[in-house]
């Protein structure tokens, strides 16, 4: 599995919004999908609750495939792939595997 979290500024690499690139809000890894803002909008028409509510139609980020998304590398800012290093201090850290920037 890719190593993605929350708040990494990621790149789509495949679909309707080729090329554009956002900031993850929610990782799903048992489904290997990612909800990406402002990337693969959707729109939900929702029925009236109660008698006095209106519908509404919501529109969401709906979530992609994990394969169709890739980081963004800190230096260059093109997508690139992440291998996890061992530090000294025994902490592990992402790095990327063309310009060895750590990602935070």
């Amino acid at each position: 599995m890719k190593m993605i979290k929350k708040n990494d500024i990621v790149i789509i690499l495949a679909g309707k919004d080729k090329g554009k690139e956002g900031k993850v809000l929610q990782v799903f890894p048992k489904i290997q999908r990612v909800a990406v803002e402002g990337v693969n909008k959707a729109k939900k028409h929702l029925k009236s609750g109660k008698e006095n509510e209106k519908g509404q139609i919501i529109t969401y980020d709906s979530p992609l495939n994990l394969s169709n998304v890739a980081l963004k590398d800190p230096k260059t800012g093109k997508p690139t792939r992440v291998k996890v290093k061992k530090l000294e201090d025994g902490t592990k850290v992402r790095v990327s595997t063309s310009s060895q920037e750590v990602i935070k």
